[in-house]
């Protein structure tokens, strides 16, 4: 009868493979003959088939031998259950490719679509490539500690790009990035409309910092990010406490020294 090249061959597997099955007990491993080669007969042929046709599926090793000895009720329930779950595993994997494709694209799998189209609105605005990427970073930071929450923030976001402070604001900061040393008057001019405009939004309720969320690591994340990207942020934290507020990062008012 067969060597194992040849059952191997004939059923479109590997040596390997079949060696492989014999060791996880699919497949018998027959005794040796008097010239201590071991032989195949049609059995095992018809056996290596299946377990290679339920293999290929993707249906797992462990479940095939039940598979194997299963009436036919059982055995439709079982495929019927190895099929919901290789459909789950294609949906996923149809997820994985969209993230993929999304990076090709450069957009951040870390972030929702609202945000990267807030990012895109940015560049579109006249800020540069790496102020993008700096406020990419903030937002990773931010959607990982509330990601249902900053999807309801973009619109917001949003509509602040239409204020041309805002727009000014962004332009500024983009120079003082791609700028070496920094110009103290650009410095003053993106501190200067950051607290205006926080002053505008804590008159109006508007501000978000700790005292709304009740969450302080956040904010810290993101004055240590700040610093870790260019060291010149300390400046500019600097100018903000001087006109009243925490940090150039978060809305927080600092407390009023005693009169």
């Amino acid at each position: 009868m067969l060597t194992i090249g040849q059952l191997a061959g004939y059923a479109g597997v590997t040596v390997r493979a079949v060696r492989h099955y014999h060791h996880v007990g699919l497949l018998p491993e027959p005794e040796r003959d008097a010239s201590g080669y071991r032989r195949y007969g049609a059995t095992a042929v018809v056996s290596l088939i299946k377990i290679r046709t339920l293999a290929d599926a993707g249906v797992p090793l462990s479940e095939i031998d039940a598979l194997l000895r299963a009436d036919a009720p059982a055995f439709a329930a079982a495929v019927a259950r190895i099929d919901a779950r290789l459909a789950a595993e294609i949906a996923q994997r149809a997820v994985s490719r969209e993230q993929i494709a999304r990076l090709a694209a450069g957009d951040h799998a870390a972030l929702p679509d609202e945000v990267t189209f807030y990012l895109r609105r940015l560049l579109e605005i006249g800020a540069s490539e790496r102020i993008v990427a700096a406020e990419r970073d903030g937002w990773i930071l931010m959607t990982a500690r509330w990601p249902e929450q900053v999807r309801e923030w973009m619109p917001a976001k949003l509509a602040q790009l239409a204020d041309p402070r805002m727009v000014r604001l962004y332009r500024v900061l983009s120079e003082l990035m791609d700028s070496d040393p920094a110009d103290e008057k650009l410095v003053v001019e993106a501190a200067d409309i950051m607290a205006a405009l926080a002053d505008e939004a804590y008159t109006a309720g508007e501000v978000m910092g700790p005292e709304q969320t009740g969450d302080d690591l956040p904010f810290d994340l993101l004055d240590a990010l700040a610093t870790e990207s260019d060291p010149r942020a300390r400046r500019m934290r600097d100018l903000m406490r001087e006109r009243g507020w925490v940090s150039w990062t978060r809305q927080q008012r600092l407390p009023k020294p005693p009169s």
